[in-house]
C-alpha cells in the first residue's frame, strides 16, 4: 500500500514544486536547471561509482566482506536513476544518496530496522584443507592416492590404425 501511495504523491509533489519553481523562474530557467542537475548527477553518480568500485575490489582482494561496498554501489544507482528523472525532490533525494555519510547511515538504519539481512563471518579457526567458502571447516574429508597418466602419442595421419605392423 505504501508503494502505490509513493507512486501516486511523488509526481503530484514534482508537478506542484515544478508550477511553483517556473512561475518563480520562468520556463527556460527552470529547464535548464532540470537539464543541468541530470547531467551534473550523473557525472557525480559515475565519480562515486567508481570510487565504490574500487573499495569492492579492495574488500574482494582482502577477502573481506563487500556487503557494503555493494550495498553503496546500489544506493548510487538508485541515485542516478533519480537524478536522470526529471523533479526537484527526486534530485534532491538522488544528491542525498551521493553523499557517503548518507549511505551510510541509511544503511545502519536499514539495518537496525531489519530492513537489509547482515551477514556476519564466522570466526573460524584454521581450517583444514578443502575448507572455505561453502565448505564448512569441519566438513569430512576423504584421503586418497591418485595417479596420473600420460595420453598416448598421437599418431601421424596416414601412418595406420596401429592394429598392423609396418
Amino acid at each position: 500500500m505504501w508503494l502505490f501511495v509513493l507512486f501516486v504523491m511523488i509526481p503530484l509533489i514534482e508537478i506542484a514544486l515544478f508550477i511553483q519553481i517556473g512561475g518563480w523562474l520562468t520556463l527556460w530557467p527552470t529547464l535548464a536547471i532540470v537539464v543541468a542537475t541530470a547531467a551534473l548527477g550523473a557525472w557525480l553518480a559515475r565519480l562515486e561509482g567508481t570510487r565504490t568500485l574500487a573499495q569492492l575490489q579492495r574488500a574482494l582482494d582482502e577477502l573481506k566482506d563487500p556487503a557494503t561496498p555493494l550495498a553503496h554501489g546500489a544506493m548510487i544507482l538508485f541515485a542516478g536513476a533519480l537524478l536522470l528523472t526529471p523533479g526537484f525532490l527526486t534530485d534532491a533525494v538522488g544528491f542525498a544518496l551521493l553523499l557517503p555519510p548518507v549511505r551510510t547511515a541509511l544503511l545502519a538504519f536499514a539495518i537496525r530496522r531489519g530492513l537489509v539481512a547482515r551477514q556476519r563471518a564466522r570466526e573460524a579457526g584454521p581450517q583444514r584443507p578443502g575448507g572455505g567458502p561453502g565448505r564448512p571447516a569441519d566438513a569430512e574429508i576423504i584421503e586418497g592416492e591418485f595417479e596420473t597418466h600420460e595420453p598416448p602419442p598421437r599418431r601421424r595421419p596416414g601412418a595406420g590404425s596401429g592394429w598392423t605392423r609396418h
